[in-house]
């Protein structure tokens, strides 16, 4: 079985899918991670590197490059950079967030021509030849350009193919939501680190546990999520049983991931049949 993740920027993999790369890694499956952008406008936690940011030395993306390979190492994974076969720069720029004047660069992969895009991706897709391709939703996870951008580009390519893969996104049961903010509050009390409260807002890649149908919850996938998270130096910090990034705001490590089919066609979440309230993954996983 091979399998090929699409993210947008290193540690994307680690966060989002870490748990799944590792447990097919460990499982025997073949599996790859298309990234799209070296990830230059990451904000630097580390104070001894601050100095690459892209307000200062502008050398973050090569930076995150060797973290990148790091944490596939950790996970057991092959990694691919779009538009560049050899592994060294992508063809596209992290673009920032929203609005942000990185965001207008030429360069950014918002701007990306769509046709070149599509096709770069589609030749990583036909080198692997996965049975199985896995990004974001349509909503890129939390918003963010390029993921939504990575969505886009990863769906048309699968949708162009004769004879596509399966195609799935990531996603959080709500049920997962408040069982993880509630593990945080009882064991998080560093200061200066936010907790979410329990009616806080959730991204629009949360879902009713029944729209979930699939659930990754393995612990060789979960210590190799850690392994790897330890590798993105720059952009989080690994505590006992969670993590944070720059906004110091605490998320959990839970050891679990959740994952919707997808249809390449719409860019949309296909439906998920099953009774109301059904436990998410309850269908297991089809590969």
């Amino acid at each position: 079985m091979r399998v090929l993740f699409v993210h947008a920027h290193p540690d994307d993999e680690s966060i989002a899918t870490g748990v799944a790369i590792g447990a097919f890694a460990a499982a025997g499956y073949e599996v790859h991670v298309l990234t799209c952008t070296l990830g230059e406008q990451g904000e630097v936690i580390a104070r001894e590197l601050q100095h690459l940011d892209a307000d200062h030395e502008d050398a973050l993306g090569p930076y995150r490059l060797g973290e990148w390979r790091a944490a596939l190492a950790a996970l057991g994974a092959t990694g691919h950079l779009l538009g560049d076969p050899h592994g060294v720069a992508p063809a596209y720029r992290d673009s920032g967030m929203a609005g942000s004047a990185s965001s207008q660069r030429s360069d950014a992969f918002v701007h990306a021509d769509l046709g070149a895009a599509i096709a770069m991706a589609r030749a990583v897709i036909e080198q692997v030849a996965p049975e199985v391709v896995i990004t974001y939703d349509q909503h890129g996870g939390y918003a963010h350009p390029d993921h939504i951008q990575a969505h886009r580009v990863a769906c048309a390519a699968v949708a162009s193919m004769a004879q596509p893969p399966r195609m799935y996104a990531v996603v959080t049961p709500r049920s997962w939501v408040a069982q993880d903010r509630a593990w945080l509050a009882e064991h998080v009390r560093e200061a200066g680190v936010t907790v979410p409260a329990p009616d806080d807002p959730v991204t629009e890649s949360t879902l009713d546990d029944d729209r979930v149908a699939y659930a990754v919850s393995d612990p060789e996938g979960a210590a190799r999520q850690v392994a790897a998270l330890r590798a993105h130096t720059t952009q989080v910090t690994v505590r006992q049983g969670w993590f944070t990034l720059s906004n110091d705001i605490a998320a959990r490590l839970s050891g679990r991931e959740g994952f919707a089919p997808l249809d390449p066609a719409t860019g949309l979440l296909r439906s998920v049949p099953g009774p109301a309230g059904a436990q998410p993954g309850a269908a297991g996983w089809p590969v």
